[in-house]
Parts: structure tokens; C-alpha cells; sequence
């Protein structure tokens, strides 16, 4: 059997019954420029396994792995060392219970470990509840936009020049049908003047710190800002370990926090799996999409956990969900919540120091660079540099030097000619004294 059940003729039934002539016209929507018709690869039909697999290792080889050469890349994907004990643990039986924890008399290990996820997120943001994960940082702040609109009954959202371009395109694509979405100027290793934008009809303000140029951003007048307009504040972190540094945007006055949690137990995998951390105020519980695990006893009086709240579609009438999430990234949550504990407190404020100091070391180096300046005032382990030359060329030759050396700003904003110049450089604990010597000798020869 194929994993296609449907013959030809059920097929043929259901075109007639839609009234589409065929298959393809099921895709109109998707523009000519992006149909592939032939294939990519332009790979034969059909060989043998062992062919398939050099072919195949063949051109994995063309590609460089974060871990075989200097590595300065972050813009929302970071580099961290991951211990191996992580990805032992996760495979223990005890957490390998059934995929959906409806059924707690058999899922006591993932239940268990969600809970334990939850704590930790409410813990590193400050906020007083977390969900059960959703599935990466961009989601989160959609889901974030669309539960501060159910909350305050209003339409618009204003979005940080600073946010992350990808996670600004998830929110209007998932938001701007139930309201309108407004971008601020982006304004690269400065703070704009969002408090400007705020009016009676914003539900919420979504800040990025540190934003996609690495800036910190004072949440504070922000949140003092949109509360007396009636509006929430949405504080977005992509870099999770920041908060071991950085005051957390509970404190600071966030009313939701959607973040990335990547950064721990998850290593980069070519895009992905990701995992969307979310946390609010206990008082906007009910509207705080996807699952909420809890702890209880049995009638034995033992500890037990349950999933205590699910308001999506699956569960309840459709126009009352807070969300159509279906499922959760259970595995890098379990990652995430290793990796934590195995920090500890203190284990993880010493990475985060870490980290800045690893960044600043290097900016510092940097900015000596002749037709170098750096560009962000204030960061994290992740700052701007603006170039003489455009950056994506710097990239392309440095890479042509066994470098990796950031993401260039006009990837991210590729119609924004002022930020054609500008290269987003991060440093982690996995970069070595050698690897930022070989970067800024590179880079002034580039230069």
C-alpha cells in the first residue's frame, strides 16, 4: 500500500464534486515564478542504494557544518554548546510516553516534564504562567498579537523596526486578518520612537530585546506607555540565554513574552525543529493559547500531572478557541528542560556572561577594523557592524576564507538599501580565541 489511499477515481469524484478541473488547479494561488517543473535535483528516477548514498554524501559536502569552521552567525538561529548528556537523557524510556497527554495514567513522564518546561519559562521571563510550548519564536509572537487582540477587544498591532523581519511577516500573515498590523521605522542599532505610534485603538505593542541588530531595549516607558493607552506589551526574545544577564521582561512590564528557546538543548539542524516559548499573567490565563499541564494528587494522595487547560479547536467549539496550534515541540521542550536543570541557576548566569563578554571582546576588535564601525550601542552576544563595502559581499569573501562571518541585513531586508552595509555578527561560548583572530584578519583583508 501506497501512503496515497486514493484511487484515480476517488479522485476524479471529489474534482467534480469541487468543481476544479484537476490537481494542479487546487494550487492557483501559488505563483508561477516559485512551481519547480522538473526536478530539483535533477536526480535519476532510479538507482542503487549504495549510488543513492554517495550521491547523496556527495553534495552534503558542499555544505559547511556550524561546528567545522569559525562561526559568527545568529539573526534568531544560535550556536551553543549542547552536552551530550542532553541528548541521552531524552531518549530515557520514562519520557518516551504517548505522543498527546490526554490519557495521564500513561503519559505521567511527558506531562511531568512539560510541567517542569513551564516552570522554568515562567521562571527566565518573570511572567507568572507558561504554556506547553508552541512551535518556534515567530508563532509565538503571532499567537501573542492575536490573544492581546481577544483581550483588549481592538484591532491594531504596532511592530518594532527591530523586530525580526521573519517574525514581523509570520505576524501579518496570521494577524492582519483579524486586525491591522503597523510597522515602526527600522532605525538599526537605535531605539525607535514607537511610544509615537500607541493610540486608542492599539491592543498591543510587539519589542524585540535584544532586537535583530542585538540592541537591549528598555521595556520599562514602553509598557508604562501602551498601558495608559489601554494596550499590552508584547516582549520578544529570540536569544533565551540572554535572560541570564538581562532583567527579564516580566520585570520590566511585559504583559506577554514570546520567545525562541533554540538556544538550549537544541542545536542547528538546517532550519529547525524549533521550540516557541510563551509565557503571560496569571490574569489573562483563559486567553493564553495552546495547553497548560498542572500538578496534582491522586485519590491515593500521590503526586500526579494533568493537562489542566486546552482551550483550542480540539477540544471546545471552534469560536471560542484561543487557537488552532495542534500539537507542541515536545522533544526540544524536553531538550530545553534538560539542558536547563543540568545548568542550574548559577550554571546558566555564568553562561550568559560568558557570552557578553566572549561579544564585546570581539566588537572591540572589530570596530579597530579599518572601514568598520559598529553600528548597536548596547548588546547582548550578538552586534551590528556597518561595513564600507555591502555586506553580503564581505560575506561571500570571507566565506571563500573558511568564515562564517553573520548574517548581512539585507538578507533579512532585501528591499531596505540603507541596510545594505550593515553585518549581524554573534559570538557565543563556542567561539574560540583562534576563531576571532581568524575573523579579524579576514576581515581587513576583505576590506
Amino acid at each position: 500500500m501506497r501512503y496515497l489511499p486514493l484511487t484515480p477515481d476517488d479522485r476524479a469524484q471529489m474534482l467534480a464534486k469541487i468543481g476544479a478541473p484537476n490537481i494542479d488547479a487546487l494550487f492557483r494561488d501559488v505563483p508561477k515564478s516559485a512551481v519547480v517543473a522538473r526536478s530539483v535535483f535533477d536526480l535519476p528516477d532510479t538507482q542503487g542504494e549504495l549510488t543513492v548514498e554517495r550521491a547523496l554524501s556527495k553534495m552534503a559536502a558542499k555544505s559547511k557544518a556550524a561546528g567545522s569552521l569559525p562561526f559568527f552567525c545568529g539573526a534568531g538561529a544560535y550556536r551553543h554548546h549542547v552536552p551530550s548528556a542532553v541528548d541521552h537523557l531524552i531518549q530515557r524510556s520514562e519520557f518516551l510516553t504517548s505522543y498527546t497527554p490526554y490519557q495521564p495514567e500513561i503519559a505521567q513522564g511527558t506531562l511531568q516534564y512539560l510541567f517542569e518546561f513551564q516552570t522554568q519559562v515562567a521562571l527566565l521571563t518573570g511572567m507568572e504562567v507558561a504554556n506547553a510550548s508552541l512551535y518556534d519564536g515567530s508563532t509565538a509572537t503571532a499567537e501573542g498579537v492575536l490573544m492581546a487582540q481577544r483581550i483588549t477587544r481592538r484591532p491594531k498591532a504596532i511592530l518594532s523596526g527591530g523586530l525580526h523581519p521573519h517574525y514581523a511577516e509570520t505576524v501579518e500573515t496570521v494577524a492582519g486578518l483579524s486586525g491591522t498590523v503597523t510597522r515602526a521605522p527600522v532605525t538599526p542599532g537605535k531605539a525607535e520612537d514607537i511610544i509615537a505610534l500607541i493610540d486608542d485603538q492599539t491592543a498591543c505593542v510587539v519589542v524585540q530585546s535584544p532586537d535583530v541588530f542585538g540592541l537591549i531595549r528598555n521595556l520599562k516607558p514602553i509598557a508604562d506607555a501602551a498601558h495608559a493607552k489601554g494596550a499590552l506589551l508584547i516582549a520578544v526574545v529570540t536569544e533565551i540565554v540572554s535572560l541570564g544577564l538581562i532583567e527579564p521582561p516580566g520585570a520590566q512590564g511585559a504583559d506577554i513574552v514570546a520567545a525562541e528557546g533554540q538556544s538550549l538543548g537544541v542545536g542547528l539542524n538546517f532550519g529547525g525543529p524549533y521550540v516557541g516559548l510563551f509565557a503571560t499573567r496569571e490574569k489573562y490565563l483563559r486567553n493564553m493559547p495552546g495547553r497548560l499541564c498542572g500538578e496534582t494528587t491522586d485519590a491515593a494522595g500521590k503526586r500526579g500531572y494533568v493537562l489542566t487547560l486546552s482551550t483550542r479547536e480540539q477540544h471546545i467549539r471552534r469560536e471560542k478557541a484561543t487557537s488552532n496550534i495542534c500539537t507542541n515541540s515536545g522533544l526540544c521542550c524536553l531538550a530545553f528542560t534538560i539542558h536547563l536543570s543540568l545548568l542550574g541557576e548559577e550554571g546558566f548566569s555564568r553562561l550568559a556572561r560568558a557570552n557578553h563578554a566572549r561579544a564585546s571582546a570581539l566588537a572591540d576588535r572589530l570596530a579597530d577594523v579599518k572601514g568598520v564601525s559598529l553600528a548597536t550601542e548596547s548588546f547582548f552576544n550578538e552586534f551590528t557592524l556597518k561595513l564600507s563595502k555591502p555586506a553580503a559581499s564581505v560575506v561571500d569573501a570571507l566565506a571563500e576564507k573558511g568564515i562564517l562571518a553573520g548574517v548581512p541585513a539585507s538578507r533579512l531586508l532585501p528591499h531596505d538599501k540603507d541596510v545594505r552595509d550593515l553585518l549581524i555578527v554573534a559570538a557565543t561560548e563556542t567561539n574560540t580565541d583562534e576563531d576571532c583572530d581568524a575573523f579579524v584578519h579576514a576581515l581587513a583583508e576583505v576590506l
